[in-house]
């Protein structure tokens, strides 16, 4: 296949376009690390199959992470408009990709966010973008949901904010327990939904169906 370089991304001879981008210092850097690896693992980093896995895998740790590069609260503001709205707004069934820091294995399920605004909203797909930054980093799931809630909590300063998240780690399904079936849940809550029983209840009631 012939690969055409856009720097940012690249096209395949299909037409198919990605769009990537990865620092050529770094890469460079740790395809040479992942080169030493694959031999340590008692492999031959040369042969075919293997020859180019370690710029792969440099580049795929690169996008895996790339939330680093992103500032959650940057883009909550670039599209945070005044609104005299004060009712629930939910964006649910958010897919949830990351990687636990214990292991570097992947962790992935949905995230559902709620907030009441208090003079602002924000577009609706800056929520997912918000929860995809935080996200694609090194994370723990209980980190990952407390970051979601203060961003939005800070950014918009709502009347509260609600994040439950329902995960499976690998670390738990193909290492150590191996409990292929598990799911662990975490919420986070401010304002009204941490004060307010009826609150919760009713954001709750409005994702159930979506929980595990």
């Amino acid at each position: 296949m012939d690969i055409v370089n856009n720097g940012s991304g690249y096209r395949d001879d299909a037409g198919y376009n990605k769009i990537e981008s990865w620092d050529d210092k770094k890469t460079l850097k740790m395809t040479e690390h992942y080169h030493d690896i694959l031999k340590q693992l008692g492999e031959d980093p040369e042969r075919e199959g293997l020859k180019d896995t370690p710029l792969r895998v440099a580049k795929a740790m690169q996008f895996l992470t790339q939330g680093y590069n992103h500032d959650p609260e940057e883009i909550l503001n670039s599209a945070k408009f005044r609104e005299d709205y004060k009712q629930m707004v939910i964006v649910k069934d958010i897919d949830i990709y990351s990687l636990c820091e214990h292991h570097m294995l992947p962790f992935f399920g949905k995230a559902h966010i709620a907030y009441i605004p208090d003079g602002y909203i924000t577009g609706l797909s800056k929520i997912a973008r918000v929860a995809e930054a935080f996200a694609r980093r090194l994370q723990v799931q209980e980190r990952l949901t407390v970051q979601i809630r203060d961003c939005i909590q800070d950014t918009l300063n709502p009347l509260g904010v609600a994040v439950v998240i329902e995960a499976q780690h690998m670390c738990m399904q193909i290492r150590g327990v191996q409990k292929q079936n598990s799911v662990t849940t975490t919420s986070a809550f401010t304002g009204c939904f941490l004060n307010n029983i009826q609150t919760r209840e009713e954001f709750i009631h409005l994702i159930g169906k979506y929980l595990h």
